[in-house]
């Protein structure tokens, strides 16, 4: 039985290939697309879920500051670790990571390398975390402090084929490390990606050094802290606990609130849980279902369209003795068929768009058919589509009623024709929501790289002065006789991100118990013409001795402070007391996605270390040739590297860019597919009513009334799904431009230009089928009819 279901099931896809070629083309696009989106949307989800310990792992977060500056600090101070664990029986371990400021510059015998990615962590890492060690004593992975533990892809590098234990790493021609264990290369969907892990106890012992016993200052912020829980604790009650113990130290940080963000969620929420990321996740989500319904609603639009040219062949299988089960059956062959013609095609376009897709998402997705996840996705899928596309259409169609089929009594309802308009409206509305988002979203991502930041950043590039900070004069002079070098200046960290960030800080009337977050950043007189800063009041530095206890705040500090004649005031940062000489134009030092914080310019020349150069497009090579030559003379063999800041701007929002571009491709698909149901239907009608155009045609009809007429009840079909997605669409971008705090607004512009285009659309697939039945001889359509 099942045998000739499938022979009937492959003579009616050769019989109709027009239509069979349009429904294996929408179901091929839609399984791809929607199966490549859900794994991308895997991939997100999976970020650093595969320690066994990842539901009792947390970072610990502080929520500091009072007023417009209180933000959330995803580092805090070193002895908190530690004493967590010794106090809180809560706590099973706990671990730190603080980065690498110390070396820039590995040896091994004549090998030299200067761009790895080198953190200190403490022991209980590689116990907290699962990374495994593939070589080496997992149980003690730091022989002592002067240990290194590198990746495979590292110890390759460095040693080739050799077995890496027990080498040594010469760091910055002063320091060595003895390779004392091995692990796997980071995941890619891991937030901690190293190259060398060197332990905390040497870190401890070399800020020592410095006078600086970090395991009692609670004044350094710069360590991340993770800590595993036992299970059952409740998060609200210990971040109360921790936030005590902190006092117990450092009693005037009374506006220090501790927060623990799952070690599951860190991805994709902040520590508030607030979004970073789950929103976009969310809207792929919605997209991937939204094109696998558009391609079920074409199969089921074809499918009861043209069940009333079927109607004759049911009744009379149904007089010769078929039961209904048998016809349901048939047509549940006939869809299964179909289906997995499209699925063998929808793997093979995945493995074709596979690296293309992955350029695109900057990912490293595969079609890995031995991992379970990839069928889970594909299964359900496949399982979902196959369910809502198959069930209606065969009810439908084999429950005809025989004599009247054969009569011919009921071409008017046989082909539902209210659920077809229905689904096409539906249809539509995902196609302008999907059309409306994608304008919307270019729009908004245009906008940020077009807004003026409040500073000249083009054709400025940047470079680690390191040894070469010393000679700082010198450097500059011979720079500036290069004819593409138009100006150059320093700082201390780049102006496009600030890393820095500080709470300790006092001046006259400022509120009792309040605490103010500042950013600050080290400039030198240059900066802020070299910039094209714009000074609100007072004046900049003049590089004096007395500069050391000047300084420069922006507006928002202003405000946020409540200064109202600000020049001249008292300031204190840190141990510096000083005084306020001048207050800069707001700009944006971070995202988009941030309001513009409080921040501060300083002068120290000892912390100078970041060369800023401005060129000039055409002779940009030559000055970085000339850069490069200035590094040398005083780094010998360090590696020279720059940025120009466009591109670490750029970087800033490159995951925005990425999925902005994935979501316009994925939504030009789902309107394709829309299209090619369309183009279906269209031809469809056309066929039924080849006899009324013939009709018309001989009555002298023109070849564009009769293209208005079969195109009428589309277009009015679309105007309807325009008027339901705008407000759908409306809410759903105001709700994505929320995590912007700089954004466009949602003009009626963007709403008219969506519903033009999709009407334009509509027509013109409707017109290609149309204008083709409207050019076919009367004469041939009637004696064919």
């Amino acid at each position: 039985m099942l045998k000739n279901y499938i022979k009937t099931a492959w003579r009616n896809l050769l019989k109709n290939k027009f239509y069979s070629l349009i429904n294996i083309a929408g179901l091929t696009a839609g399984l791809a697309i929607g199966i490549l989106i859900l794994l991308w949307v895997q991939d997100e989800l999976s970020f650093d879920n595969f320690h066994k310990q990842t539901s009792n792992i947390y970072r610990l977060e502080l929520f500091g500051g009072t007023g417009a500056s209180k933000q959330i600090w995803t580092v805090g101070v070193a002895p908190m670790g530690p004493l967590l664990k010794q106090q809180l029986p809560e706590v099973k371990d706990a671990v730190r990571l603080t980065g690498n400021y110390n070396f820039s510059l590995y040896k091994f015998k004549d090998k030299v390398f200067g761009d790895e990615n080198a953190t200190f962590a403490d022991p209980s890492f590689f116990s907290v975390f699962d990374f495994s060690i593939v070589q080496g004593d997992a149980s003690k992975p730091f022989a002592n402090d002067n240990s290194v533990v590198i990746t495979k892809k590292t110890a390759e590098k460095f040693f080739g084929g050799e077995n890496p234990l027990g080498k040594v790493i010469i760091a910055d021609e002063k320091e060595n490390f003895t390779v004392s264990a091995v692990i796997n290369d980071f995941p890619k969907n891991s937030r901690f990606d190293f190259d060398m892990i060197m332990p905390m106890s040497y870190h401890v012992k070399s800020m020592l050094a410095q006078k600086n016993d970090v395991n009692s200052n609670f004044s350094h912020f710069s360590y991340e802290t993770y800590l595993q829980l036992k299970q059952g604790v409740s998060l609200n009650n210990l971040a109360v606990r921790i936030r005590q113990i902190h006092l117990n130290h450092k009693p005037e940080d009374t506006d220090a609130e501790y927060l623990l963000l799952p070690l599951s969620k860190m991805h994709l929420y902040n520590a508030d849980l607030t979004d970073k990321g789950m929103s976009t996740v969310r809207i792929f989500i919605v997209v991937a279902l939204l094109i696998l319904v558009i391609a079920c609603i074409n199969y089921v639009n074809l499918s009861t369209a043209r069940s009333m040219l079927r109607s004759k062949e049911i009744s009379m299988r149904k007089i010769v003795g078929a039961a209904k089960i048998q016809l349901f059956m048939q047509f549940i062959v006939e869809t299964a068929l179909l289906f997995s013609l499209a699925v063998i095609l929808a793997l093979f376009v995945i493995s074709a768009l596979m690296p293309a897709f992955n350029q695109l998402a900057g990912k490293q997705l595969s079609l890995n058919l031995s991992d379970y996840h990839v069928w889970t996705i594909i299964l359900l899928s496949i399982a979902g589509t196959l369910a809502a596309s198959s069930i209606y259409p065969a009810l439908l169609l084999s429950s005809f009623e025989p004599l009247k089929a054969l009569k011919g009594k009921i071409s008017a309802g046989i082909g539902d024709v209210m659920f077809r308009k229905i689904l096409v409206v539906t249809q539509f509305v995902f196609s302008v929501v999907l059309i409306i988002g994608t304008i919307v979203i270019t729009s908004q991502l245009n906008y940020i790289r077009s807004k003026k930041l409040g500073y000249d950043k083009t054709n400025v590039f940047s470079f680690w002065m390191r040894d070469a900070a010393k000679h700082y004069d010198a450097v500059k002079a011979e720079l500036l006789k290069q004819p593409g070098v138009l100006a150059v200046t320093r700082s201390n960290q780049n102006i496009v991100r600030f890393g820095g960030m500080s709470g300790d800080n006092d001046w006259d009337g400022k509120a009792p118990n309040s605490t103010f977050i500042v950013h600050p950043i080290v400039i030198d007189k240059d900066f802020i013409p070299f910039f094209k800063m714009q000074l609100i009041a007072g004046a900049s530095f003049t590089g004096a001795a007395s500069d050391t206890a000047n300084y420069i705040l922006n507006e928002a500090a202003i405000n946020e402070m409540g200064l109202k004649n600000p020049i001249g005031k008292r300031f204190r940062m840190n141990t510096i007391t000083g005084k306020i000489i001048g207050v800069v134009k707001d700009f944006h030092y971070a995202s988009m996605k941030e309001k513009i914080a409080p921040a501060l310019f300083w002068y120290a020349p000892q912390y100078f270390s970041t060369v800023y150069v401005k060129t000039t497009t055409n002779d940009a090579k030559k000055a970085i040739a000339a850069a490069q030559v200035q590094f040398k003379q005083y780094n010998g063999q360090y590696p020279f590297g720059y940025a120009f800041l466009d591109d670490v701007f750029n970087g800033l929002y490159q995951s925005e860019q990425r999925e902005g571009t994935l979501f316009n491709y994925f939504a030009a698909i789902a309107i394709m597919i829309s299209c090619l149901g369309l183009l279906g239907l269209a031809a469809f009608t056309a066929q039924v009513r080849t006899r009324e155009i013939g009709v018309r045609k001989v009555l002298g009809a023109s070849v564009g009334r009769i293209v208005g007429l079969l195109a009428q009840d589309f277009i009015k079909l679309v105007f309807i799904a325009i008027i339901i997605a705008i407000p759908v669409a409306w809410f759903a971008m105001h709700s994505w431009l929320q995590s912007f705090a700089y954004r466009i607004n949602l003009s009626w512009w963007v709403f008219v230009a969506a519903g033009a285009i999709a009407i334009v659309i509509a027509f013109v697939t409707i017109s290609f089928q149309s204008v083709k039945a409207a050019l076919t001889n009367p004469v041939k359509s009637l004696r064919s009819e």
